[in-house]
């Protein structure tokens, strides 16, 4: 029962966003050709906390380089996009660079028809305000999937809907550096819709199902994932709530019942913004049976941008010990120059319910604190220097979890990246143009 009904969600609210505004066409270029080309080294630092591709050294320090070459033809009603990206890695046990990765991180055909234009291929998705699904900009190799997706806008309405797969990918590779290799599911069901009263309200909705293979057999389990936001505006005051609940079976075939809730507020003044909000991500209780899971899967969103640049808790439930997660924010940014700003998060944590210690006794839900503070610098348009330090103060209550190895020292992390992006090529011909 509860697949078939989260599937007729799906296409209620795909036919709704299908008919609910006329298409923007296109312009009156006849063909178009964009070559775009980026090179993008990193520079990371870590003490006293384990963050991939570190396993054991402390400290450690590593540099990460991704090159990236997109390519776009466009025609009228269709058009090919091709992003080709190769990451290198230098670390401590190796005096040579290591290719991570050689893939595509895009690869798709794009038509219209009608007023409805359809993707095929390898894509990068970003729906909402990523927390769901993200296209994972600052991870070197980013983030896609590969499917079909039917997008349909207008003015105020836009709906998409995807059909989403996964295979055997090549593994010759360090799997933490491909844009694919994370992804969970067998098939999965996307349906996002979004309304602008381009004024003072706004409101976005997602919908998932995912068909999951069981962790120890070759069942296929359903889960389905719903909810959205809604977004108020003044003059300088953003009101938000997002919210989603979870339902069905996981991948270890347990019943799943969970939630996620996000309020926030947002005040934007002339020299500097403020958001205050906090993160609620549930967990699993004690009185729960064997049999039946609360954990809420954040899919594929980005972590970092609401639980800290640190990564700490990324992965959940593992990362929780699947007992929840509580993260009060205050973030502060504040525009230094033109070019320069200055920004600093700061995060308490807490699990939503107790971890047990070696006497299956409770621990305190408190987990610790974080600090960020970063600075971008766009000296000039093709150019982006950013650069961040950061520092996560642990309890006793961290040893019960994996991320930090000495839950009595300060963990830090720090990075400096450049990122030089240029368009190589950019050959337009119009209609009128003579052959």
């Amino acid at each position: 029962m509860i697949q078939k009904r989260a599937i007729k969600i799906f296409f209620v609210l795909f036919i709704f966003g299908l008919f609910s505004g006329q298409a923007q066409e296109r312009d009156s270029l006849s063909q178009q050709f964009l070559m775009n080309a980026e090179i993008r080294p990193r520079a990371e630092y870590t003490s006293n906390y384990t963050l991939p591709p570190n396993t054991s050294a402390d400290p450690y320090f590593y540099i990460t380089q991704r090159n990236r070459i997109s390519m776009q033809y466009e025609r009228a009603k269709w058009l090919i996009k091709s992003d080709v990206q190769e990451i290198h890695l230098w670390d401590k046990e190796n005096s040579r660079s290591k290719i991570g990765s050689l893939n595509f991180y895009q690869l798709f055909l794009e038509t219209k028809f009608k007023s409805v234009n359809i993707r095929l291929g390898r894509q990068s998705i970003l729906l909402d305000n990523g927390r769901l699904f993200s296209d994972a900009p600052w991870a070197q190799q980013g983030r896609a999937h590969e499917g079909i997706r039917l997008m349909k806008q207008s003015e105020r309405f836009s709906n998409d809907f995807f059909f989403l797969f996964t295979r055997n990918y090549n593994t010759e590779f360090e799997p933490a550096y491909s844009p694919v290799a994370a992804n969970r599911y067998k098939y999965m069901l996307v349906n996002s819709f979004s309304y602008n009263s381009k004024k003072a309200f706004s409101f976005n909705s997602i919908s998932a199902v995912d068909f999951l293979e069981s962790t120890d057999s070759e069942q296929l389990y359903t889960r389905a994932t719903t909810g959205g936001r809604v977004d108020f505006k003044t003059k300088n005051w953003n009101y938000t709530l997002n919210s989603y609940l979870q339902f069905g079976h996981n991948q270890k075939g347990q019943k799943l019942f969970a939630y996620y809730f996000q309020p926030e507020i947002k005040l934007s003044l002339e020299k500097s913004n403020w958001r205050l909000g906090a993160e609620i991500i549930s967990g699993s209780s004690a009185q729960l049976s064997a049999d039946h899971s609360g954990d809420f899967d954040v899919l594929y969103g980005v972590t970092w941008k609401f639980n800290g640049n640190m990564n700490v808790f990324t992965r959940f439930p593992t990362d929780v010990g699947s007992k929840g997660l509580i993260n009060p924010y205050l973030f502060t940014t504040i525009p230094l120059h033109p070019k320069l700003s200055i920004r600093t998060d700061f995060h308490l944590f807490y699990t939503q319910y107790h971890l047990k210690n070696e006497l299956n006794q409770n621990v305190k839900k408190f987990l610790g604190f974080e600090n960020d503070i970063s600075l971008k610098y766009n000296p000039i348009k093709a150019l982006e220097v950013n650069c961040a330090f950061s520092f996560y103060q642990s309890v006793d209550s961290m040893k019960y979890l994996p991320k930090i190895q000495d839950e009595n020292k300060t963990a830090f992390w720090s990075y400096l990246m450049v990122s030089y992006s240029f368009n190589a090529l950019n050959i337009k011909r119009y209609k009128n143009q003579s052959n």
